[in-house]
């Protein structure tokens, strides 16, 4: 019986970790369904996005106020979560703060000072946050996709912070031994006073218990993750790292198109001629993407990452103006439907059973589509380098290139385009009257 609350802790240990992994391996396959691009290059400028935009948070303080309360959360709580380290060992190993003998009380100390102080910041951040979600009616969080889950799945981690704030304070505030040193409770020496009128045992057990739900609560929230939009707090790192480096409206040429061009262009080649036995393609490429295997895997690792912090909504002009597009919404389809998907394999033992579905239509509609100006506004905005227009376009490729489904205007303009060289409904051999008018 000795061992028993070591014995659990491993348990507990192993089960939490374990099924973490286990998701992240279902989200790496998920991502991996995606189309090969190369993003491995100028990998100096790479580390230098990330670093500044992950790390440094450098766009989250474009908007200062909730720039400042990210940074205080995103800093506190990881570093709070180093304490989680020496939690592990004295779980594993049946010890009690071990690293105070191992670094000695003074630097000690200022490591759990600084962790309270931090906790206090975080707790104080997160109070605010959630006013601003679910008091202040700020537009972004009111949105038509914000309802339901994703509103849930927000206020569901803001209680989670609260919570493991509050446990990390108490069971310092409970730790007989630590009071009385009088080091490195700059928060938790207010709150002990509490606890004076119960008996030692009593006191014993609430900082055993804050023990055990903290580090309990820690593999929950880490599991967590896995359901919910703070996945970010992960994957925003390769996110950034992998993000396009090429200048914002530069955009990609489809190899099919230009292979298509080539063939037309070819006069040896034989338009109605059948693919040789063997040929890696049998049927020519895609135009565009329908569905969520037609984007490429950093598009897809983009829908995991976002925050659904709503910044590319309320910048988009078309949705400024009341049209139906969501940049955000967009992201938000795109990992619903991956995550459909992936259950689906999951579901076949691997392989994916065509369910009669897909991101275009039963997803996001072409009116969302075609309300996007493609000015960048939300690429720019992202805190995080996701890129909701390449998602659009490519969408919008397949709906002009494979089902001839661009609106009236455009395909007008077109037409005029292959009949008269111009966008205009003018005869080329009229295009210079207007230099003949007096």
């Amino acid at each position: 019986m000795q061992y028993l609350p070591n014995i659990l802790f491993i348990i507990a240990l192993i089960l939490g970790v374990g099924f973490f992994v286990m998701n992240i391996r279902k989200i790496s396959r998920n991502i991996k369904l995606g189309k090969d691009v190369d993003r491995f290059d100028n990998k100096s400028e790479r580390w230098k996005n990330m670093a500044m935009i992950a790390l440094g948070q450098s766009k989250m303080v474009k908007r200062p106020l909730s720039g400042f309360l990210h940074i205080i959360v995103y800093v506190g709580f990881i570093i709070i979560n180093i304490e989680v380290l020496e939690i592990v060992i004295d779980g594993i190993f049946g010890t009690h703060r071990i690293f105070q003998g191992i670094i000695g009380d003074s630097f000690y100390a200022f490591l759990i000072g600084t962790f309270e102080i931090l906790a206090a910041l975080v707790f104080a951040a997160v109070i605010i946050f959630w006013t601003r979600r679910n008091v202040s009616n700020i537009k972004r969080f009111l949105s038509k996709e914000m309802q339901g889950w994703p509103k849930k799945d927000g206020n569901y981690i803001l209680y989670f912070e609260m919570v493991l704030m509050t446990l990390f304070i108490v069971m310092n505030a409970t730790d007989t031994s630590f009071q009385e040193a009088g080091i490195g409770n700059p928060i938790s020496q207010f709150v002990a006073p509490l606890f004076d009128g119960f008996s030692a045992e009593t006191v014993h057990l609430i900082e055993r218990t804050s023990w055990w739900i903290h580090i309990l609560g820690i593999l929950v929230f880490l599991n967590y993750l896995y359901y919910s939009k703070h996945l970010h707090i992960l994957l925003a790192f390769p996110n950034t790292y992998f993000a396009n480096l090429k200048p914002k409206g530069q955009f990609n040429n489809l190899e099919a198109v230009t292979n298509e061009v080539k063939l037309m262009m070819d006069p040896d080649a034989d338009p109605y001629a059948m693919p040789e036995e063997g040929a890696e393609e049998a049927v020519p490429e895609k135009f565009g993407a329908s569905d969520v295997a037609d984007l490429s895997w950093v598009q897809l690792l983009n829908a995991y990452t976002c925050t659904e912090c709503g910044r590319c909504t309320s910048a988009c002009p078309a949705n400024l103006t009341g049209k139906k597009l969501s940049p955000r919404k967009i992201m938000m389809d795109t990992r619903d439907r991956l995550e459909e998907v992936g259950r689906n394999i999951d579901e076949n033992k691997g392989e994916f059973k065509d369910d009669g579905k897909q991101l275009l239509n039963d997803y996001i509609s072409p009116e969302e589509l075609w309300a996007c100006t493609s000015c960048n506004a939300c690429v720019e905005e992202c805190p995080v380098n996701i890129d909701p227009l390449s998602i659009i376009m490519d969408m919008r490729r397949y709906l002009v290139m494979e089902q001839s489904a661009a609106p009236q205007e455009l395909n007008m303009m077109m037409t005029n385009v292959e009949n008269n060289g111009a966008p205009w409904q003018y005869n080329q051999q009229d295009r210079l009257n207007w230099a003949k008018e007096e």
